[in-house]
């Protein structure tokens, strides 16, 4: 994997095929004033954020390389339930050579997963919330059904309430989140949930994969939601590349 633009704190002289140095190129702040939240996503060069019906199509090895480190920098990763249920999550698993780094920073072995879910309606009884290492969470607001959140509890699911109503706000996920003490955050989508985080002003960082492959047809972008006020301006802080895809690093200017 070729370093195009050096990220910075990044090793810009060693290797990026080595996880080490891919997770050098992508590093949290080293004294963050609270929270950080960064989203990784893929899109194709027509800005495709799927393609029929997932991103699987749109990845590659390098990718999937790439977000794999991601989640091992992480303390929790949030993701919409609808994304969660169209790809399938299953828990983080704990990464062996980030063993010993999350050990020494304080995180559990495995991130954990943050689901964000107005209705609660999601299967408890799939191996994302039962056979989970570190405890999934579900984002929800405060009128979700009492019979829901008790279903998700008993399948041993940390239920937090992030907003009023049926709506799950944001900036309040974020805040819940950091007073469970992830404050390492990854944002997975999808495209309507990641619009609502952006809209809100509380993404710090775009990690974005552009695929080259034109797709057409009429799959979301990376973002389709609210508009976010401004826009809001990110600057480059890293980009690499490998076998045809751009992997870039934004941060909020």
């Amino acid at each position: 994997m070729q370093q195009l633009m050096p990220a910075p704190e990044a090793n810009s002289s060693g290797t990026l095929d080595t996880l080490e140095a891919l997770a050098a190129a992508y590093p949290y702040p080293s004294r963050p004033r609270g929270p950080y939240l960064r989203a990784n996503m893929v899109a194709s060069l027509d800005g495709a954020a799927s393609h029929e019906g997932t991103s699987g199509p749109l990845s590659s090895p390098g990718d999937k390389k790439i977000f794999g480190v991601l989640r091992a920098l992480a303390d929790a990763v949030l993701v919409g339930a609808e994304t969660a249920r169209r790809e399938g999550y299953r828990p983080a698993k704990a990464r062996k050579d980030f063993q010993e780094q999350r050990a020494a920073d304080g995180q559990s072995p495995a991130p954990a997963i943050a689901v964000l879910s107005r209705r609660l309606d999601l299967d408890f009884s799939a191996p994302l919330f039962t056979g989970a290492s570190t405890p999934t969470i579900v984002l929800t607001g405060s009128a979700a059904d009492p019979e829901r959140r008790a279903a998700a509890e008993k399948a041993g699911a940390v239920v937090v309430t992030a907003g009023e109503g049926e709506s799950v706000d944001p900036a309040r996920a974020v805040r819940e989140l950091a007073a469970l003490g992830h404050t390492r955050l990854l944002h997975e989508g999808g495209p309507r949930v990641l619009a609502q985080f952006a809209a809100a002003g509380v993404l710090d960082e775009l990690c974005l994969t552009l695929a080259p492959v034109l797709t057409g047809g009429s799959a979301p972008r990376i973002m389709n939601g609210p508009e976010v006020p401004g826009p809001a301006r990110y600057v480059p802080a890293g980009l690499l590349t490998e076998d045809g895809f751009l992997f870039a690093r934004y941060v909020r200017g």
